[in-house]
C-alpha cells in the first residue's frame, strides 16, 4: 500500500520539516509514505472560490486514479489513535492507494471535501500548517505501531 500526504503549501520550517522526514523513514517498506507538496494559489485579487478551485485541481492531478481519498476537515469526523490504526487496517486490507489531503491557508473546496472518501479531523484546535504534518505523520506512524504490537505505543 502506498500512503500519500498531499499537502497544499510548499516551504515549512526546517524544524517541521525534520521532524517529518524523521518519522517518514521509520515506516516499513510495505507501507511506502509520500509527501506531495503542492503550490498555494497566490492570494492577490482572486476570490476565495477561484482560489480554492486552483488549489484543487492542483491536488488532484497529484493523486493518482483509483486512490482513497481521505480530506482533512476541521468538520470531519474525530478519531482517536487507535480508531486511525483500525482504519489503517482496513485501507491495507482493502488494498487500495490511500491520500491524505492537507488544505492550504484557507481549506479544501468544498467539492473536493464533499467528494472524499471519508473526512477526518486531527484536532479540536487549529493548528499551523507545519504541524499538522508533523503531527499526522507521527500519528500515522503510531497507528502502524498499534498495527504491528511494536512498542512506540502504549495505553
Amino acid at each position: 500500500m502506498r500512503l500519500t500526504i498531499v499537502a497544499v503549501g510548499q516551504k515549512v520550517p526546517d524544524w517541521a520539516q525534520t521532524a517529518y522526514d524523521d518519522y517518514a523513514k521509520r515506516f516499513p517498506p510495505e507501507l511506502k509514505v509520500e509527501l506531495k507538496a503542492v503550490k498555494t494559489e497566490p492570494r492577490a485579487s482572486k476570490t476565495l472560490d477561484n482560489l480554492l478551485a486552483a488549489e484543487r485541481q492542483r491536488i488532484e492531478a497529484v493523486i493518482p486514479r483509483g486512490t482513497r481519498i481521505v480530506a482533512l476537515d476541521e468538520r470531519g469526523t474525530a478519531v482517536t489513535t487507535v480508531a486511525l490504526s483500525a482504519r489503517l487496517t482496513g485501507w491495507q486490507l482493502g488494498g487500495d492507494d490511500v491520500a491524505i489531503v492537507i488544505g492550504g491557508p484557507d481549506g479544501l473546496d468544498p467539492s473536493f471535501k464533499q467528494a472524499a472518501h471519508e473526512r477526518l479531523r486531527l484536532s479540536d484546535l487549529t493548528l499551523p500548517h507545519a504541524m499538522v504534518r508533523v503531527l499526522l505523520i507521527e500519528q500515522l506512524y503510531r497507528a502502524w505501531s498499534i498495527t504491528v504490537n511494536h512498542p512506540y505505543h502504549r495505553e
